[in-house]
């Protein structure tokens, strides 16, 4: 994706390498939930069967369900995904390569990236957290779990002065949170809508907010 600034991940000691039988696994694995994916744009979530998944992966259905109990669980690969994300954009804030502003632009942009490939999908991902309790409770985690880390993120910000200590940092990751899922969604219901603006402006907006200095006899509700 492109963004007005690029962010470069700080080298780190290189991970273990898995065996064959864990990077054959991770391949499956993956391989199935990219051809659910391409579905879930092709078709719809709703209008998509496990078969359909399991023919264009070309895998059985056994296997199907030794990775995800059910097609909902396929968002879980996703979920994964997006945990990653924020923690590599902790160890970037980590490093102090770069401002914070650059570091959450890049984030944004970052983070949407995966659910803004197509409308469709996002809007089977919105539609399953809503019908679905065991992707409600997956998906609550993932945010719960997004909000530590980008929590540790906005305090660094904090104690270099680059942002406004008055709010807390969890009380600014939520609102990033709404602001970015309100941005998702609304661009997947409406077909002619350009993702990439709306974060854009989304962020402006939002940095704004959290770089000024608090007015007077103001505070959240």
């Amino acid at each position: 994706m492109t963004t007005d600034s690029k962010v470069a991940v700080p080298r780190r000691p290189a991970a273990p390498v898995p065996g064959r039988r864990e990077r054959k696994r991770a391949q499956t694995r993956e391989r199935i939930f990219r051809a659910a994916i391409e579905l879930f744009g092709q078709r719809g979530f709703f209008n998509t069967t496990v078969e359909d998944i399991t023919e264009a992966a070309d895998v059985g259905k056994g296997t199907f369900f030794n990775y995800f109990p059910s097609k909902e669980q396929v968002f879980g690969v996703l979920y994964e995904m997006q945990l990653k994300k924020v923690a590599q954009a902790r160890a970037v804030a980590q490093s102090g390569e770069f401002s914070l502003r650059d570091l959450l632009r890049h984030f944004v942009h970052q983070i949407a990236e995966e659910p803004g490939k197509n409308q469709q999908v996002a809007c089977g991902l919105v539609a399953t957290v809503v019908s679905s309790p065991a992707v409600r409770e997956m998906h609550l985690e993932t945010m719960r779990r997004g909000r530590q880390l980008l929590g540790e993120v906005l305090k660094l910000g904090q104690k270099r002065g680059e942002i406004r200590s008055d709010l807390t940092a969890e009380e600014m990751v939520r609102v990033l949170q709404q602001s970015l899922i309100g941005a998702v969604l609304l661009w997947s219901l409406e077909p002619s809508s350009n993702l990439q603006k709306r974060l854009a402006a989304m962020f402006e907006i939002y940095w704004s907010g959290i770089n000024l200095p608090a007015r007077k006899g103001t505070e959240l509700p």
